[in-house]
């Protein structure tokens, strides 16, 4: 079981297990001496049994996480349901803030560093209206990273349909 720490805006652990979990199963990524967590991968590996965080030296109950994490985080009920899909079906994901998208992922058993990542992800809810002009920014992103987009629209039952756009040369 990994032992984490809830810190301002970051999750952490210096714990073996945390690093034992990054170097089988791509969780976290190393900074300085600690393994950092994505919101989504702490509240995903804290469904699995696998983590416990604290905060201030107190555990955070399971049913409180998500709503502490919610409020450093407004678009994690969105986000959350494509990263747990994605994840349950062996895919490794990524932040990609740098990107100004959601996610990266990667094939499956890829190990990050090794290779490059198949697809940028844009999460959105089936509400939300996607226009050409945000369509067309979402995709010059993906070209520009090498990337295929991946768009996955979350419903009102949580449940994530993909649709993935890629380049053709003609």
């Amino acid at each position: 079981m990994i032992t984490a720490h809830l810190s301002g805006e970051l999750i952490y652990s210096n714990s073996s297990e945390a690093y034992s979990f990054f170097e089988k199963s791509s969780f976290g990524e190393k900074v300085d001496d600690k393994i950092q967590y994505s919101f989504s991968e702490a509240i995903y590996l804290s469904e699995k049994e696998k983590m416990e965080i604290f905060s201030r030296g107190k555990k955070i109950p399971q049913k409180d996480l998500a709503k502490k994490i919610q409020n450093l985080d407004k678009r994690i009920q969105v986000k959350y349901p494509v990263f747990r899909d994605l994840r349950n079906k062996g895919y490794v994901v990524k932040t990609a803030l740098k990107f100004g998208a959601d996610f990266r992922v990667y094939e499956k058993g890829a190990k990050v560093g090794d290779k490059h990542s198949k697809w940028i992800v844009f999460c959105d809810h089936e509400s939300k209206r996607l226009t050409w002009h945000d369509f067309s920014a979402k995709n010059r992103v993906a070209h520009s990273t090498k990337k295929n987009l991946l768009l996955a629209i979350v419903d009102e039952e949580g449940d994530v349909t993909y649709y993935e756009v890629r380049w053709i040369k003609t």
